[in-house]
């Protein structure tokens, strides 16, 4: 009861920022580091919804510019083994965030159910919080990513894709294999070693932990 009411206390205390242009502590994430592989789902209609999500206008990814430099050391660091990063979103405008809870209100739109929520009643999104009002990447310190081999740039069997909504998805779950467990725990390791926090029901999902903009959500369009 203590952490809702904390977690409440801070949503209350949010800013949400409408700006126009990209603000001064914003990178775009392939400059600062171009051997990182980009594939933003929500750009494109490779998402649980079907289709490009309000804000995303450019298949460009913005992150705060400290996270970008961990994002950097985390690359460098798996280089040494064969390894990179693939990420799939960074910083996510607020007004996504908001094309998500007007989706999960239409319960008629399940195009995408088979791939992305096969086991999950749409009505139950909010509930058991796949969807929410707010996000961690609309502050710009949070990101979506897997690991691929390098020499192939295939991406590592992690168990499910992602955005996959089910507890299969939980970074500890034991309804994967021994090995996609292993795959999840590199990628676990090497995020919370270069200062990201995980999130304890996305295997893909990391928060930097000393984020610069903890209260403020921004709503510039990526374009």
């Amino acid at each position: 009861m203590k952490l809702y009411k904390a977690v409440m206390a801070l949503l209350m205390s949010a800013t949400i920022v409408l700006a126009q242009d990209v603000p001064s502590g914003f990178v775009d994430l392939q400059k600062a580091v171009p051997t990182v592989v980009v594939e933003l789902r929500y750009s494109g209609e490779n998402n649980f919804i079907g289709k490009p999500i309000d804000g995303y206008e450019a298949r460009i990814c913005y992150i705060s510019t400290p996270a970008a430099l961990a994002l950097k050391s985390v690359q460098e660091k798996l280089s040494l083994f064969g390894f990179g990063l693939k990420v799939f979103d960074g910083y996510r405008p607020q007004r996504a965030v908001n094309h998500f809870v007007r989706w999960a209100k239409d319960l008629s739109d399940t195009k995408m159910k088979a791939i992305y929520y096969p086991n999950v009643l749409k009505s139950e999104l909010f509930e058991k919080g796949y969807i929410a009002a707010r996000s961690g990447h609309s502050r710009g310190s949070t990101v979506d990513l897997t690991l691929i081999d390098l020499a192939t740039g295939k991406e590592l069997d992690m168990g499910t894709g992602f955005d996959f909504f089910s507890p299969i998805s939980w970074p500890t779950s034991k309804e994967v294999t021994s090995q996609q467990r292993a795959n999840r725990l590199l990628l676990r390791s090497i995020m919370m070693s270069q200062g990201f926090r995980p999130l304890e029901e996305e295997w893909w999902h990391f928060t930097l932990a000393n984020e610069p903009y903890p209260t403020t959500y921004f709503d510039f369009v990526v374009r």
